[in-house]
């Protein structure tokens, strides 16, 4: 029906909707006019917005609000409010502002859909910018008719669905950003109708497999397409020879196939290729001297044969990438005369000769990476002369001679590998001091001398590996002022003296081994500082004196090797705190008893050559047979000797057991009145504080103690006691971390409540006795159980269902707990497993509510997390959200398809997820499936693997939510697919970056 409206009707609708708009807002509002009035309502929509302060009645001119910008008739024109952590929906109401032109979003926490209905208001946008927010939905296809919208970028949200046809009609779009969203289906190929658009970026989206639509070479405009990550495969289109006006083309990190296309020497205006991680092939084609704009060339990741041509090196290049493919020849000479060239990565090819002679004396070279050649000759002596040479990485060639003087002199250098080649000679001894070098390589060559005192000015190295090489002298004392340095390797030289004090002092050390020198001397108790040691390894030296009973106090220690020296005395019971995966002592001169811990088969051969032990009961078979007999001499002297002790020590007893009682009566009424519960509890706080025992110890970690509870009623509990860190730790100032670690996960555990998630009884907070009290778990951790001699026991179907169980825990926090709750250190190893290996969730000592860390970053601040399980936005953003999580547990299911840990020597300097997705890639998926499953479940393996690859995703955009990974792992313990093959497991893949080098997160 048609209305027919008075002036005075449309007035009043008018005053209505005023009153609509102002009916919430405070009194003050009256004073402000209409725009200031509609910013407002937009900011009232918005959760907290607390970095919009100055957005205020009091305030009577927006002009002057933050991200607000007027023309000179006090109008607003921009809305610019990146990166504020606004949350909320998306405000439409900004819209009303009749001479807004651009508005800005980006880098927020907008989490509303788009609908034709709010998009159509928008009528007179010219720059529209939601990049990095939470929408999600379909794009709306009235977004194309907006008239003046030359600005469009949507990238890094969570819009699915397919790229509607409209997109094809913008009237006047210049710029369309759909990059990292979750869009489906195909490139449409009516963008192709697109005639003034020049920036075109539609990468890593989950397009299906396809190929490039040739329309696209219609858009006579375009200057910049980026289409990376995009499921493509084929060739390039011939059509795309008619983009004359193209300066950036990036197809990389598809399944595009075939030589490079000739015609691409036609598009003069070229000044990026992106070609990388494809599967094209044949030799670099003449050509190259048509592209003189030609300033960065990425061919890396293919299959490329041929040498690499002159044409190509006398570009004026500024970055040049060829790595991992298939060229031989030598490196041209011309390379050397580039003025712009900063970046050289021509890693693991056949290539020969030597370098250049006069690499880098004309260019500002800061990467090169030759990994992995057959290079050969000296490293030239200009290669850092405009001094500004950030990382040079030369192992796994044949390089030879002396490293030059003026590589010591290169103070911009922060990464040395020269690992595996024929250099020999002494250091430079001003290289050991280089301040920025973090990594410094040197293994596996003839390198003599020293290593120099000056090395205590490397106050950056948290790297040094000088293995298998023909070093000599003591070891500077001058390397405990290396306060970073996390690994130090330098097994298979001829160092001698001893082992340095200063040494023990580097509280991040986390790998020692000197294995295969002459270190002699004796161990010192200070090596209880090493409070992050993992691996020690000591072996084939001349050390003697006793073992310290000190290395049982280190927390996190997995391997120690002290085998092949002259040590003596007993094995000090402390070893028996330690939970190690190897111990070697064997070929020593220890006496007395095994510790009972090892007294088993197990340890056997590490305790062979040492005449005088003796296991419990002879179990070992290494007791001296004239051991085994009594000498019955003098056995009236030893009944009177033992007569008299005994009557001392009944005596020491009784008056010890009642000055016990009393200190006990004492210490357990403060510990009592301090205890708090969660459940209704069978047991009382005294039972808990009788079984805080040596004897109880399960379990070290750089949390705490965990101790075994077996109480009075038969119920067994894990008691988990926190370090004193002021006493255990010198980098702690105070006991405030205890205190947040204890309160954060008391906090936790304390209010929620999941069959997947360990229960917390109660706790204890009594000045340094922080205690917390969970169910037990008799099967420990998962990453105890399948790394060690356990993982037998763990059939596929058992770790489908632990992966289950652990992913709806994590479920449960991201999106059932109110607020959501990140738990920011999802690792095998806080795992843990009952009886029945159902999987419960642990360890909140970090974990945190997620609307807390929106607020602001203070509270991201310190990366959290275990190495080879954090997530890689950590390098470039302070951000944690949910999806961090889903990594670590990303990280997981590669554990539970492959057998192996996220850091593992056998995977080189990759960490797990690096290596399962190369190696997926490269060789397909029968090269990572552990070989002790059965290969009946390679179907649902196969698919679990795919889920796992998806969790791991670089961009978190494109990562799944915990709920849609149970949904999928649900899908795949009761439909299994087809039999997977190499190309379904790279369908997962399409997002997926491999570099070369990749030194793992320690």
């Amino acid at each position: 029906m048609k209305h027919n409206h008075s002036p005075l009707h449309s007035l009043l609708l008018v005053f209505t909707s005023l009153l609509v708009v102002t009916s919430n807002l405070p009194l003050q509002a009256e004073c402000l006019n209409q725009e200031g009035l509609y910013l407002l309502r937009a900011k009232q929509d918005l959760s907290d917005p607390s970095s919009l302060s100055d957005w205020n009645p009091r305030h009577d001119f927006p002009c002057n609000w933050t991200g607000v910008t007027c023309n000179d008739n006090s109008v607003v024109t921009e809305v610019s409010l990146d990166s504020l952590s606004l949350d909320g929906p998306f405000p439409a109401i900004l819209c009303r502002l009749s001479s807004l032109s651009s508005l800005s979003l980006s880098d927020n926490f907008i989490n509303s859909t788009l609908s034709d209905a709010i998009i159509s208001r928008c009528v007179h946008l010219t720059y529209l910018d939601l990049s990095e927010n939470l929408l999600e939905g379909p794009l709306p296809p009235a977004l194309a008719s907006l008239p003046k919208l030359v600005y469009l970028s949507l990238s890094g949200n969570s819009f699915s669905g397919e790229i509607p046809a409209s997109f094809g009609s913008f009237p006047a779009i210049e710029t369309l950003i759909l990059s990292a969203n979750l869009l489906t289906g195909t490139i449409p190929k009516e963008l192709g109708d697109l005639r003034t658009v020049k920036m075109l970026q539609l990468a890593y989206n989950p397009f299906s497999p396809s190929r490039l639509a040739p329309e696209l070479g219609n858009i006579s405009s375009l200057e910049s397409i980026w289409v990376s990550g995009n499921n493509l495969f084929g060739d390039i289109p011939d059509s795309f020879n008619r983009l004359s006006q193209l300066t950036d083309l990036d197809v990389s990190s598809n399944k595009l196939t075939g030589p490079i296309p000739s015609w691409i020497f036609q598009l003069t205006n070229l000044i990026q290729i992106e070609l990388f991680n494809n599967s094209f092939t044949g030799e670099l084609i003449p050509g190259w001297s048509n592209l003189t704009a030609l300033r960065r060339f990425d061919g890396s990741m293919n299959k490329f044969t041929g040498t690499i041509p002159d044409e190509l090196t006398q570009l004026p290049l500024e970055s040049l990438s060829l790595y991992q493919n298939q060229l031989e020849g030598l490196l041209p000479e011309s390379i050397a005369m580039s003025p712009n060239l900063y970046e050289l990565r021509i890693f693991d090819n056949r290539l020969t000769g030597s370098l250049p002679s006069q690499l880098g004396k004309n260019s500002p070279l800061k990467t090169i990476d030759v990994t992995g050649n057959f290079f050969s000759g000296r490293i030239p002596e200009s290669i850092c002369e405009k001094g500004v040479l950030d990382e040079l990485i030369l192992l796994d060639n044949m390089f030879s001679g002396s490293i030059p003087e003026s590589i010591g002199q290169c103070r911009s250098l922060s990464r040395v590998r020269f690992g595996n080649n024929r250099f020999s000679g002494e250091v430079p001894v001003s290289l050991w001091g280089l301040p920025h070098v973090y990594l410094l390589d040197l293994h596996q060559n003839s390198f003599s001398g020293n290593i120099s005192h000056i090395i205590s000015g490397a106050s950056n190295l948290s790297t040094l590996m000088i293995a298998k090489n023909r070093f000599s002298g003591g070891i500077p004392s001058e390397i405990g002022s290396v306060g970073n340095l996390i690994e130090f390797s330098a097994n298979d030289n001829r160092f001698s003296g001893s082992v340095p004090e200063g040494l023990f002092s580097l509280r991040k050390l986390w790998r020692l081994d000197l294995n295969n020198n002459e270190i002699s001397g004796e161990i010192s108790v200070r090596i209880r500082g090493l409070k992050e040691l993992n691996e020690l390894n000591l072996a084939n030296n001349r050390l003697s004196g006793k073992i310290p009973d000190e290395i049982g106090e280190l927390p996190v220690l997995n391997y120690l090797d002290l085998s092949g020296n002259s040590l003596s005395g007993k094995i000090p019971d402390g070893l028996q705190n330690l939970k190690l995966n190897k111990l070697n002592l064997s070929n020593n001169q220890l006496t007395g008893d095994i510790p009972s811990m090892y007294a088993k088969e197990v340890y056997k051969d590490s305790f062979m050559g040492n005449p005088g032990l003796c296991g419990d009961d002879d179990l070992l078979g290494l007791c001296p047979k004239h051991r085994r007999h009594k000498n019955p001499g003098n056995s009236w002297v030893l009944v009177f000797i033992f007569v008299i002790a005994g009557v001392v020590l009944v005596v020491g007893f009784v008056w010890f057991l009642l000055k016990y009682r009393k200190f006990k009566k004492i210490k357990h009424k403060t510990l009592v009145v301090k205890w708090r519960s969660f459940h209704k509890l069978s047991f009382s706080e005294l039972d808990i504080v009788d079984c805080l025992k040596e004897d109880n110890v399960i379990g070290i970690g750089a949390s705490g103690k965990v101790y075994k509870a077996m109480l009075g009623n038969g119920e067994v509990v894990a008691v988990k006691k926190l370090w004193e860190r002021s006493v255990r730790d010198d980098s702690y100032s105070s006991v405030d971390s205890m205190k947040d670690e204890f309160e954060s996960e008391v906090e936790t555990l304390g209010r929620i409540r999941h069959k997947n998630i360990v229960r917390l009884w109660c706790c204890c907070n009594a000045g340094k006795n922080k205690l917390l009290v969970y169910e037990y778990m008799p099967n420990g951790s998962l990453g105890d159980v399948l790394h060690s001699t356990k993982g037998g026991m763990l059939d596929w179907p058992t770790r489908l269902k632990i992966a289950l169980d652990a992913a709806e825990g994590l479920s449960y926090l991201h999106h059932d707990c109110d607020p959501p709750i990140v738990h920011r250190d999802v690792k095998s190893n806080n795992i843990l497993l009952d009886e029945d290996f159902g999987a419960r969730i642990a360890d909140f000592g970090v974990a945190k509510f997620i609307k807390v860390i929106n607020k602001g970053a203070e509270s991201m601040s310190v990366i959290a997390g275990s190495c080879g399980y954090i997530a890689p936005e950590y390098a470039y953003t302070l951000r944690v959200n949910e999806k961090s999580d889903t990594y670590s547990f990303g990280v997981v299911i590669l554990e539970l398809v492959t057998g192996k840990p996220a850091i593992d020597q056998q995977l080189g300097e990759k960490d797990l997820a690096t290596w399962v997705c190369s190696t997926v890639d490269q060789k397909g998926v029968d090269h990572v499936i552990d070989p002790n499953l059965d290969c009946h479940y390679k179907e649902q393996i196969c698919k679990v693997l795919d889920i796992g690859i998806a969790c791991i995703s670089p961009l978190p955009i494109n990562r799944p939510s915990m709920r849609r990974v149970v949904k999928m792992l649900q899908e795949a313990a009761t439909d299994p697919k087809p039999k997977a093959t190499k190309e379904d497991a790279q369908l997962s893949l399409y997002y997926y970056e491999d570099v070369s080098d990749q030194t793992s997160l320690v």
